[in-house]
């Protein structure tokens, strides 16, 4: 029974019930001083709170798609090379693809049945989200992903044409579907595109991490999981091989929110050969190790070295700024990060060129980032170029 069924949810719904009644059906008959009732009145209030909490958090798991599997939650898999990586002990847990299967192949829904308001229709009318998985030719590092096609995708007067591409990522532990279901990002941008708002663009949905259940923060870790060069590299080269889409670098941009937002600024200041533009709803600016990461950045001598070059703060005051397009989302109120955000925008210097969405209050949370994402891809949109090359053209 997968994790995300309705059917387990309703079973520890009822499991759950039943406790609840049992307890106080048994409470009376436990009311002894003795060892055995005492035991009974604590296994009670023990089984009852597992069921509850246990039904809470499957209700809030199929709300949000964190984990969609039992092998994400328990950092297990099928096909992984190892079954858990410990934190800092340099291995990468993670399901491990085969690139000679393809480097986008196609998926189950990975969630994409239960979101709504996605394109109903004929493609070429409406647009289409698939649900691939992307397999690194590099990293041999497999992540699922939604891939939002416009309309003109599918319509015969742009059957060569190449399209621009906006990598979009969400936070950290959600999942695309969290981009499809609660961000509305296909919804969003196929309303755009229909009110010729936004150029018609390839929306390419996925979640930061490359090993789950770990928090890999689109770092490289020594030894581990090689997130950076999955995004910066086997992402594009996948994408390029299957879909059509520019080949070029202005024609590619990152988006996500938190630490999403972080990722994609850290692909563009860091690989503005590929991304050429970043927007970033509520990121952060450093990456710092936490109980979710694990030792990002190793322990070797060139353990500082990989750490200033993840601190975006530490770039922009000692690296030539690199020539790339941000945006930055925030809060004045209700939001932590507004004094860094000021900070970091403060800092940009040419050539590298920076916006921002300052709300007068906001939260760290899909309101807020549904307020902001209609801006954001339209930013998104008067940045990237549409591809002059056609299919047939390197």
């Amino acid at each position: 029974m997968g994790l995300t069924s309705r059917s387990l949810l309703y079973i520890m719904i009822a499991v759950a019930v039943v406790c609840v009644g049992l307890t106080l059906w048994l409470w009376p008959r436990l009311a002894g001083r003795g060892p055995l009732p005492m035991l009974g009145r604590l296994g009670t209030v023990v089984a009852t709170q597992l069921a509850i909490v246990s039904a809470l958090g499957l209700a809030v798991n199929a709300n949000f798609q964190f984990y969609s599997s039992w092998g994400e939650l328990l950092g297990t898999y099928d096909d992984a090379p190892a079954a858990v990586s410990k934190w800092g002990d340099h291995g990468g847990a993670g399901p491990a693809g085969d690139p000679a299967k393809g480097l986008v192949q196609a998926s189950g829904p990975e969630g994409l049945d239960k979101v709504h308001g996605l394109p109903k229709g004929p493609p070429e009318r409406t647009g289409k989200v698939e649900s691939v998985r992307i397999v690194g030719k590099r990293t041999r590092a497999v992540d699922p992903a939604y891939v939002y096609l416009p309309p003109q995708y599918f319509q015969r007067q742009f059957a060569r044409q190449r399209f621009p591409v906006v990598v979009a990522i969400s936070g950290y532990p959600g999942g695309t579907f969290l981009l499809g279901q609660h961000l509305r990002v296909p919804q969003t941008a196929g309303e755009l595109i229909r009110k010729g708002q936004m150029q018609p663009t390839v929306i390419v949905m996925l979640r930061p991490t490359i090993a789950p259940p770990r928090d890999t923060q689109c770092v490289d870790v020594p030894g581990g999981p090689q997130a950076e060069t999955f995004f910066a590299k086997d992402l594009p080269d996948a994408l390029k091989s299957h879909y059509r889409v520019g080949r070029d670098p202005g024609g590619w941009g990152v988006f996500g929110y938190s630490s999403g937002g972080s990722c994609a600024l850290q692909l563009a200041m860091r690989h503005p050969r590929t991304y050429t533009s970043a927007a970033a709803l509520s990121p952060d600016y450093r990456i710092h190790n936490d109980p979710t990461t694990g030792n990002l950045f190793g322990d070797d001598k060139d353990r500082m070295r990989r750490k200033q070059g993840h601190d975006l703060m530490w770039r922009l005051e000692n690296l030539p700024a690199p020539q790339v397009s941000v945006l930055i989302g925030t809060s004045r109120e209700g939001e932590k990060n507004y004094p860094a955000a000021k900070a970091f925008l403060d800092a940009v210097k040419p050539p590298m060129k920076a916006e921002s969405i300052i709300l007068d209050h906001g939260s760290h949370n899909f309101i807020t980032w549904r307020r902001e994402l209609p801006a954001a891809l339209q930013w998104m949109s008067k940045q990237l170029t549409f591809p002059e090359d056609v299919v047939g053209n390197s």
